[in-house]
């Protein structure tokens, strides 16, 4: 299972997406829909990016508060799954951690343009 922090990946490319998140938000699922080779994967999405729509190969999750708090509360419930969370925040990398959980940074799902 890889779970993608939406957020921190997104903003690992500085290509605009600040003016349209949403929008980033969903080629970024697009993106990973496209490369996904029978993985489960989570992307979680918060704030301007909540709505984004599911498709196959990838589920979306709309964080109701914190996206952090979302992913740790995905990698506790998964940790047992061989998780692996897409993030280069270092404080979400130690919060999931503490469940055993791996953690690979954003370009292994985005290579920098």
């Amino acid at each position: 299972m890889l779970i993608v922090d939406a957020a921190n990946v997104v903003g690992s490319v500085p290509d605009g997406w600040w003016r349209d998140r949403r929008g980033a938000a969903e080629r970024l699922r697009d993106l990973l829909a496209a490369r996904n080779e029978g993985e489960e994967i989570i992307l979680v999405v918060e704030g301007a990016a909540r709505g984004v729509e599911s498709v196959p190969g990838v589920r979306v999750d709309s964080a109701p508060g914190s996206g952090d708090d979302r992913i740790v509360e995905l990698a506790a419930a998964h940790a047992d799954r061989g998780c692996v969370v897409v993030t280069a925040d270092r404080e979400l990398r130690e919060r999931v951690r503490a469940y055993g959980v791996r953690c690979v940074g954003p370009r292994t799902v985005r290579p920098a343009d």
